[in-house]
C-alpha cells in the first residue's frame, strides 16, 4: 500500500471513530439522551414549516406559564422577530403580530415577569433545547425570565478545546464565578451537538424542539436586517398544546343522607 493510501486510510478510521462517537453520544448517553420528564407539548404552525417541543417537568413554574400563555392565544400570529445565525431564533414579542416591514421589535411583553429555574448541570443551552427571554443583569439581578419572549437554540459545535476554555472564563466573568458547571458530560454535549454554553446558568431552560429542527435550521440561516429580524417575515400561524398536564380529577361530593327523626315522646 503507498504511503498516500496509508494517511487516507488512517483518516479515514479516524473519520468512522469520530462519527461513531457522535452517534453514541446523541443516542445512547445519559446526560445527551435528554432524560428530563416531558409530559407536556406545545405545537408551533409556522409559515417555515411545524416545530414541536416538549416542556420540561424540572421546571414547572416556566413551563405552566407558557401553557398559559399559549392557551391564551398569545403566540399566535405572532413573528419570530429576531434570528442569529448559529445562535438562536426568538419569538414572542406582543407588538409584533402587526408590525410594519423594517419595524424595530423586541421590548413587547406582558407587565410580570417569572422565576428563574436553573437546572444545571442536568439542563443547559445544548442545541435544539427553548429557553425563556429576559431583561439584563442591570435592570433584572435575579435574571427573571420573561412572560412570554422565548428562544431556541441552534449555537454552534465546539471542536477546540481551547474555546470551551474561554467560554468558562465568560461565565465566570458574567456570574461572579457562581457557573462553574461546564462538566465533562456537558463539555462532550458541546463538542459533538453544539449549543450556547455562554448563557448557561443566566436564561432559563425549559423545553426541547422533539421535532422540526430542520425548520429550526433553516429559519436561523434567512437573511435578517441591522436589528436581528428577517427581511422576509416569519409567522407563528398557530400554537397549541397538544399534549396537556393531566386535569385533576372533580371531587365526589359526600351524598347526603336522609335522617329520620324518632318523635320524642314526653314523660
Amino acid at each position: 500500500m503507498k504511503t498516500n493510501d496509508m494517511k487516507f486510510g488512517k483518516v479515514n478510521e479516524q473519520w468512522v471513530l469520530r462519527v461513531l462517537v457522535i452517534l453514541f453520544t446523541f443516542h445512547f448517553s445519559p446526560l445527551t439522551s435528554w432524560s428530563q420528564t416531558k409530559n407536556t407539548e406545545v405545537l408551533f404552525e409556522t409559515t417555515a414549516g411545524n416545530i414541536r417541543i416538549a416542556l420540561y417537568d424540572e421546571t414547572p413554574l416556566t413551563r405552566d406559564n407558557f401553557l398559559k400563555i399559549t392557551r391564551m392565544g398569545v403566540y399566535d400570529s405572532l413573528l419570530i422577530h429576531r434570528v442569529i445565525k448559529n445562535f438562536m431564533i426568538q419569538s414572542g414579542d406582543t407588538n409584533s403580530k402587526h408590525a410594519k416591514p423594517g419595524q424595530l421589535l423586541g421590548t413587547g411583553d406582558f407587565d410580570y415577569t417569572t422565576e428563574a429555574e436553573f437546572r444545571l448541570p442536568q439542563i443547559f443551552h445544548r442545541r435544539g433545547v427553548v429557553a425563556m427571554a429576559r431583561e439584563s443583569d442591570k435592570v433584572n439581578p435575579e435574571r427573571r425570565s420573561s412572560a412570554c419572549q422565548f428562544y431556541i437554540v441552534w449555537g454552534k459545535i465546539y471542536t477546540d478545546d481551547r474555546l470551551i476554555a474561554k467560554v468558562q472564563e465568560r461565565l465566570d466573568s458574567a456570574t461572579q464565578g457562581q457557573v462553574k458547571l461546564l462538566t465533562p458530560e456537558m463539555i462532550e454535549v458541546y463538542k459533538t451537538v453544539g449549543g450556547t454554553p455562554h448563557l448557561d446558568g443566566q436564561y432559563t431552560v425549559f423545553g426541547e424542539v422533539v421535532e422540526g429542527m430542520d425548520i429550526v435550521e433553516k429559519i436561523q440561516g434567512v437573511q435578517t436586517d441591522k436589528n436581528d429580524r428577517p427581511l422576509e417575515d416569519i409567522r407563528i400561524l398557530k400554537a397549541t398544546v397538544t399534549k396537556d398536564l393531566p386535569q385533576p380529577k372533580p371531587e365526589k361530593k359526600a351524598s347526603a343522607k336522609k335522617v329520620t327523626k324518632k318523635p320524642v315522646r314526653k314523660k
